[in-house]
């Protein structure tokens, strides 16, 4: 497989532990979204993802783009450890606060919209943030075991991680969630979160490596 990432990306961060979590080696080719005007705009890459954005993964014979897309497809094929679970009001659950975070908080502070918002940009990023985490916190109070789903690891916590990364770099203040901030924590021990980190990436700039 050739993950298409870029080492801040929230989104290639997902793809990347659901591939460290289930154990598929594959190669990177990084995608500076910001260097050259943005190498997601290049010719080459528009070939790749005619949507201009990371991640992108080809796998078995196929592209695939967008995260969730790359996830469901490595858990249909590559069931094992599973990140949804077999119970249907559970699994609907992991959705839930998946689709949260992937359409109704990243989304908003995404590069593309913050480039529009100019001098605003913190402001509205940490407003965006911080009213989607006033959500998530109260429904992770009913569903959170360990993790954002009981003690078992789920999708939910592979948009979970990135999306607090993001928040801590946007300076939002995160003592009002203490669930999630508890959950990540929980996270971030765990290997498969530690080696896709964007501290740890090939295309990581020397002075942001751990």
């Amino acid at each position: 497989p050739i993950l298409y990432s870029y080492f801040r990306s929230s989104c290639s961060w997902r793809v990347r532990i659901a591939l460290a979590l289930k154990g598929i080696a594959y190669d990177v080719v990084p995608v500076n979204l910001l260097k050259d005007g943005g190498q997601q705009f290049s010719a080459e890459f528009k070939a790749v993802n005619p949507m201009h954005q990371v991640p992108a993964l080809k796998i078995d014979g196929i592209t695939l783009s967008q995260s969730l897309a790359i996830i469901h497809y490595l858990e249909d094929t590559r069931p094992n450890p599973r990140l949804l679970p077999q119970d249907p009001k559970k699994r609907a659950q992991v959705r839930m606060i998946t689709d949260h975070i992937v359409s109704g908080i990243q989304p908003l502070q995404n590069l593309s919209i913050l480039k529009q918002m100019g001098e605003k940009k913190m402001e509205w990023a940490q407003n965006c943030i911080t009213s989607g985490f006033q959500a998530l916190e109260q429904i992770l109070q009913h569903t959170a075991g360990r993790y954002c789903m009981g003690d078992e690891v789920s999708m939910a916590d592979l948009c979970l991680v990135p999306q607090v990364y993001n928040a801590e770099r946007f300076k939002v203040d995160m003592g009002p969630y203490p669930t999630i901030t508890r959950i990540n924590k929980a996270l971030l021990e765990l290997e498969a979160f530690k080696v896709s980190h964007p501290s740890q990436q090939p295309d990581t700039p020397a002075e942001l490596r751990a």
